[in-house]
């Protein structure tokens, strides 16, 4: 059995330790915080019996295996190789780094640490992207790609009110591109590979961040446009256009409802019957990384998909 201590207390960690219990090979260690009381009220509510508030402390534990990484994206990359350093597996969340560069020095140290560096990236590991996967041969050459997440951040009324968030903070790698349009990033390099150029723009909120996206990017013979908001909400499908048929999906993150629409009209519809909190799916990939599985694939399209985040932030405007 596989023992993992979490850091970070946001409701991710708790959705990651409800995905926990459906995954027979991994078990919850503990739960580390900077405050004690956080740390205390978490693992009540999950039903861990150890806590640390000294992070070095956690490191050394002879009870913890692995790490879940769930603190603000500009902190991940530190606290990552630190475990990696101290011997420990890493699953970190999505954005696993703000860079491609700070991804792949952690890459060399997991592998001279002998240990496994992994994202968890939910709609990479979703069995709807796999069911998408399946239908593009049926659409004929490919053409066109619109992937769109938008979902209105809770905390952006604080934002507004002059407070600092976060998830929106510009010193902790926050804003839309990197909580929201990751997801269709990764999406886009699992399913077409790297683009070949990029253009983008954004909409800058209060703190500095961006709030909202678009990006195009070019491919030999195919466009793709992505769009994401954490301060506007949308339920606009997504879709990839063949020259013989259309597929429409309801989300990026988890694809649910998949639409096949062919020239002639006819139409073909699969749903899966799943639930939403997918996070399952990511956490049983660590676990067979960690028993033996060649992690290269999984790690490569995170490389990819930060590469092109470094040219998305590039070139935006």
């Amino acid at each position: 059995m596989i023992r993992i201590a979490t850091i970070g207390t946001s409701a991710i960690t708790y959705s990651f330790v409800d995905a926990l219990a459906e995954v027979s090979t991994i078990e919850l260690a503990g739960v580390y915080s900077r405050s004690r009381e956080t740390a205390r009220k978490a693992a009540a509510a999950f039903g861990a019996e150890q806590t640390w508030t000294d992070l070095d402390a956690m490191l050394a534990s002879t009870d913890v295996d692995a790490v879940y990484v769930a603190s603000p994206n500009g902190v991940h990359h530190e606290q990552a190789l630190r475990a990696i350093r101290a011997g420990k597996h890493v699953l970190v969340e999505k954005p696993a780094v703000p860079t491609a560069d700070q991804f792949s020095v952690l890459l060399d140290e997991a592998k001279d640490a002998g240990v496994v560096i992994f994202e968890g990236m939910r709609n990479a590991y979703d069995p709807g992207t796999a069911a998408l996967r399946a239908l593009l041969p049926k659409l004929g050459q490919i053409r066109r790609v619109s992937l769109a997440y938008s979902q209105r951040s809770a905390r952006y009324d604080l934002v507004l009110t002059g407070r600092s968030v976060n998830i929106f903070d510009p010193k902790l790698a926050g804003g839309a591109l990197y909580d929201i349009g990751v997801y269709c990033v990764s999406m886009l390099v699992d399913l077409f590979g790297v683009p070949q150029a990029v253009t983008a723009s954004n909409v800058t909120v209060g703190s500095g961040v961006d709030g909202a996206g678009a990006v195009l990017a070019s491919y030999p013979g195919m466009v793709a446009d992505l769009s994401y908001s954490k301060i506007t909400a949308s339920d606009r499908p997504s879709e990839i256009q063949g020259e013989l048929a259309t597929v429409t999906f309801d989300r990026v993150a988890a694809p649910r409802e998949l639409v096949v629409t062919y020239l002639d009209g006819k139409r073909d519809t699969e749903r899966l019957d799943l639930s939403p909190a997918n996070m399952r799916f990511e956490i049983e990939r660590f676990g067979q990384l960690i028993e033996g599985d060649d992690p290269a694939a999984d790690q490569l399209r995170t490389l990819h998909t930060l590469e092109t985040i470094d040219a998305i932030r590039a070139s935006s405007i």
